[in-house]
């Protein structure tokens, strides 16, 4: 589509000539005698170029006008010789630039694609922007159901404050996400979110990632270098698999988090840094403690509050809204991709489905139906095969079968906490136990 151009000048002729020369190099200009009439005209331009002295209404008055009703249109100021003290006022008062007189028509066309430039520069920052509050912030979780909304009130309660947060949950059921949730709404959203995986680093290389080393700290350190720690000094730091973290490295964390201090490998002072910690594990670690895996003065200063992600299959009532969310992130991705929707036999096997990898598995599933499926509609048979064949979960978990009364109670309270939308509380109450017993059980711990 064609860049708009407006000009305006109370010389008319001067204005139709600039006009006719754009109009030749491309652009859909327009010339105009008053800048009244360019105010009429601003929805429908891309680029205002106005002369300074102009009887009504001035350049300068134009100007603030624009401004006011469309800020991100840029303006170029036209301005005879005798007139730079205004033109100048003129770049003070937000205009891109300005033209002296006379002008070749070559000049004002560099001037018009640098606008453009910079105005289209603007808005993708703003898209950009807007992307990432949506991303970091709870308006970027999806979830309708008891479970979730219980998640976004504890975020919204915690958010402001400093307090250490523990997140637990299934591999998949968006940890991570809620991390950056809290972050986002929190007083140091503007400073960075940094987050760590535990379990992919060995010892040496994870405590140089977190606490940063000295040139020659070690073989192949050949410069000084900061920690995660100090990166995300005034933001957030997340643990990701803090359960994975070696006792020894634990040790060292402990110290950061009381004394608000790290010591970079090699170095012999410590350096005090400002970082509020999220740790988020798919394990029990007080199961971790009790095998001697995981410090229990660890557990009690990354635990101030903790957070426990319902798996997917217990929020059943958020699958066609994220099933929705995913589509349009896959089809963004793949613009080639002919699938708008599925079919009402296709949501209905994924809302039976037990999704044992949670969000993420949904993700992967609706990816891959966009970029394998022949039509707009995905079919059930399109779905992966341990979709399609799995039994669905629920009441007939234990028709016909025999099993230990063990495997019976941890299968029973599985289901019963699945029935009850993931509430470990509400299914201990229901159950006529409290919730370590509810969790011995569902650990398939017999011991009382």
């Amino acid at each position: 589509m064609p860049r708009r151009v407006v000009i305006v000048d109370d010389k008319l002729p001067m204005a139709e000539t600039l006009a006719d020369g754009l109009a030749d190099r491309g652009y859909e200009a327009r010339a105009l005698g008053s800048g009244r009439d360019a105010l009429a005209m601003l929805a429908e331009t891309d680029v205002l170029v106005t002369d300074l002295r102009m009887p009504e209404i001035d350049g300068l008055s134009l100007l603030e006008r624009a401004h006011a009703i469309a800020p991100d249109v840029p303006v170029i100021v036209m301005t005879a010789y005798g007139a730079i003290d205004s033109a100048v006022e003129s770049i003070r008062k937000g205009a891109f630039h300005y033209l002296t007189k006379p002008f070749k028509l070559d000049e004002l066309i560099v001037f018009v694609e640098r606008a453009l430039d910079d105005r289209d520069l603007r808005r993708e920052t703003v898209a950009l922007r807007k992307t990432l509050r949506e991303q970091y912030s709870v308006a970027g979780l999806i979830g309708k159901s008891a479970g979730m909304q219980e998640v976004l009130g504890v975020i919204r309660r915690i958010a402001a404050t400093k307090v250490p947060v523990l997140i637990t949950g299934e591999t998949g059921t968006g940890k991570g996400a809620v991390a950056r949730a809290i972050h986002g709404e929190s007083v140091r959203s503007t400073a960075r979110f940094v987050a760590v995986n535990c379990a992919a680093l060995p010892d040496q290389l994870l405590e140089s990632e977190l606490f940063g080393h000295t040139k020659g700290a070690f073989t192949g350190a050949v410069a000084d270098r900061e920690g995660l720690f100090a990166e995300a000094s005034g933001g957030t730091l997340l643990l990701d698999e803090i359960g994975e973290m070696s006792p020894s490295l634990q040790a060292k964390l402990l110290h950061v988090l009381e004394s608000g201090t790290v010591r970079p490998l090699g170095a012999t002072r410590e350096v005090p840094v400002d970082v509020r910690v999220l740790a988020a594990t798919h394990r029990d670690l007080r199961a971790r403690i009790r095998d001697g895996t995981f410090r229990e003065d660890l557990l009690y200063r990354l635990d101030v509050v903790s957070i426990e992600l319902p798996a997917l299959r217990n929020r059943r009532e958020d699958i066609p809204p994220l099933i929705e969310h995913f589509l349009g992130d896959a089809r963004t991705r793949h613009p080639g991709s002919a699938v708008t929707g599925f079919s009402r036999a296709a949501l209905a096997v994924m809302l039976d489905y037990g999704w044992p990898g949670n969000i993420r598995e949904l993700a992967h599933v609706i990816e891959r139906a966009v970029l394998l499926s022949n039509g707009p509609e995905v079919q059930a048979a399109e779905l992966p095969p341990q979709i399609r064949e799995l039994p669905p979960t629920g009441d007939a978990e234990f028709a016909g079968t025999v099993m230990p009364v063990r495997d019976l109670q941890r299968r029973y309270a599985k289901w019963a906490l699945d029935r009850l939308g993931g509430h470990k509380a509400r299914t201990a109450t229901e159950l006529g136990v409290d919730v370590k017993t509810l969790n011995r059980w569902l650990a398939g711990d017999d011991n009382d």
